[in-house]
Parts: C-alpha cells; structure tokens; sequence
C-alpha cells in the first residue's frame, strides 16, 4: 500500500472460515449486508474474484434519495486468507481473515479519501463489518439435515417430475404434504428468482421467494431462500426473517442400473425444524409414487 493515511477496522466473525469466506465474497450475500445503517440498501453486487477482474455493487438509501456504485479491480487474491484490490480513485485496499478455533478476525485496511473526515470513513467501514458480522452469525444458527429416499426410475424422470418441468401438476402433487395449495412461480433458471406459494384456511397467499444459485439437469439443483411472501408483500430482511435468512435447500440426483437416490440437504432454524423433519419424508414417499407409476 501507499504512503497514504490508512485506516484499519475490524471484527470478530463467530463462524467458520468457509463461511465466513463464501458470505464475504458471493454476490448473494453480499447484498445482504453491505450496508451501514438500515436507511440505506445494495440492490446489486457483481464481483469476479480473481486478480486482474473487476469488483462493482451499488449502495442505495432505501428513499431513493442518494445512491452509488463502488468498485474496483482486484490484485491479490488468496483464498480464506487475503484479498486486496485497488479502487476506481486509486485508492488501496487489503482484507486479511485470520482464522482462529471457532471464529475468523477480519481486518479492513484502506486508504483514505479527502471529502470525508477519518472519523466518518473509520465508522461508515466499522458499520459496514459489523453488518457483515451479524448477518453471517444469525446464519449460523441455521442446522443442517438431510433426506434421502431411493426411486425406482431414471435421474431424469426424477428431475422433471420433482420440479414440474414437463407439468406443473407434477410439483402440486408431491408437495401437497407441505400445503394443499402448494405451486410456485417463476422458472428454474440459474440466477433465476422463483416464488414458492399456498394459500392459508382464510386465502391468504404466503410462502418463499427464493434464488436458483446453481443447476445441472438431473443431477443437481441449489436453491437459496431470500425473503417471505406474506400476502402481497415481500420482505426480504428485518425480524421476521432474520433466522433463517441465506438459508439452502439442495437437491441431488445420484442414478444407478435405472433407480435414483434423490438427496435434499437443507438449512433449518429451529422454528422450523419440526415441521419440515417431519413433513418432508410424507412428501418425498409421495413423490415416490409418482415416480414409479
């Protein structure tokens, strides 16, 4: 770095290196918490996280008031250790996270800009860690489980069956364990927002809005949900989701002479962990026999 003013902050992650790592850098997540104070917002973030590529995300206040873009081009890059880039206006920036037993420190060290004083730039980065720190530590609480049921019928069968994609019938059939007017909306894209709705015993619509964050055909989809659907209302961040938030559902398609092991990892708070412990085996049987007819 140069022989500018820098000015360092940091913050105690209690979460995993991986984690920790994956929060800091996808794009997915990255919306979610870039940001320092609960008025303002970043509706867009691209990052290309190699030495050479560009870095770009847009900070809002939520009034539409005041907005803009913040980016740069990376010069260092090494895996949960190191990242450094160097900003539009030149400026030098470096993130080291130094990995402890159960927890990871990560230090921000930037050069300073004039149109701000260092104590302002100093609280405006604290408070945009410290967003960061809460956002991958209410994660955390997140559990892990897995389902797993074994069809008598190709991958591809499977694959369509389960996600609708010859008819949609197909996908309001085997989910109405989880609620009989279960559908969604959307498409099952890669990057591709989609919608998974019901209707309540008063008509009230309700459910997830979720993220397609990868897909291979008949063998592998990674869905990441983002937000809830409470009637004609989105809400993607405050109390009502902040358990759960950035949790994923991953779907696994192993074939074998014929017969598939069709696997479902999920993320679970435990306000939820119940129900779904107990409603997805009910609802994988009946996917079974779709399957097998």
């Amino acid at each position: 770095m140069s022989d500018k003013t820098k000015i360092t902050v940091e913050a105690l992650i209690n979460a995993p290196i991986e984690k920790v790592w994956n929060y800091y850098t996808q794009p997915e997540h990255i919306t979610k918490w870039n940001f320092a104070s609960e008025d303002w917002c970043c509706p867009r973030a691209q990052n290309d996280l190699e030495v050479g590529r560009k870095f770009s995300w847009r900070m809002e206040a939520k009034d539409g008031s005041f907005g803009f873009d913040f980016g740069g081009v990376y010069d260092e890059v090494e895996k949960h250790k190191k990242i450094s880039y160097t900003l539009g206006d030149s400026r030098k920036v470096e993130i080291n996270f130094i990995s402890q037993k159960d927890s990871v420190l990560v230090t921000e060290t930037f050069e300073a800009e004039d149109s701000h004083t260092l104590e302002q730039q100093r609280d405006g980065w604290q408070a945009i860690l410290n967003n960061f720190k809460k956002y991958t530590e209410s994660t955390s609480k997140l559990q892990k489980v897995e389902f797993k049921i074994e069809i008598n019928a190709p991958a591809k069968i499977v694959y369509n069956i389960m996600l609708g994609l010859d008819n949609k019938i197909s996908y309001e059939n085997w989910t109405l364990e989880f609620n009989p007017t279960s559908t969604f909306e959307g498409s099952w894209g890669k990057g591709d927002e989609i919608k998974f709705i019901g209707t309540d015993s008063n008509g009230k619509k309700g459910g997830m809005l979720s993220k397609i964050v990868e897909i291979i055909p008949n063998k592998f989809v990674s869905i990441q949900h983002i937000g809830i659907i409470d009637g004609e209302k989105i809400i993607t961040e405050g109390s009502e989701v902040e358990s759960w938030t950035g949790a994923f559902e991953n779907y696994s398609f192993v074939e074998t002479n014929g017969k598939t092991i069709l696997k479902i990892e999920m993320d679970l708070s435990e306000e939820f962990k119940e129900y779904f412990l107990s409603t997805w085996p009910k609802a994988l049987v009946k996917l079974k026999e779709i399957c097998e007819r």
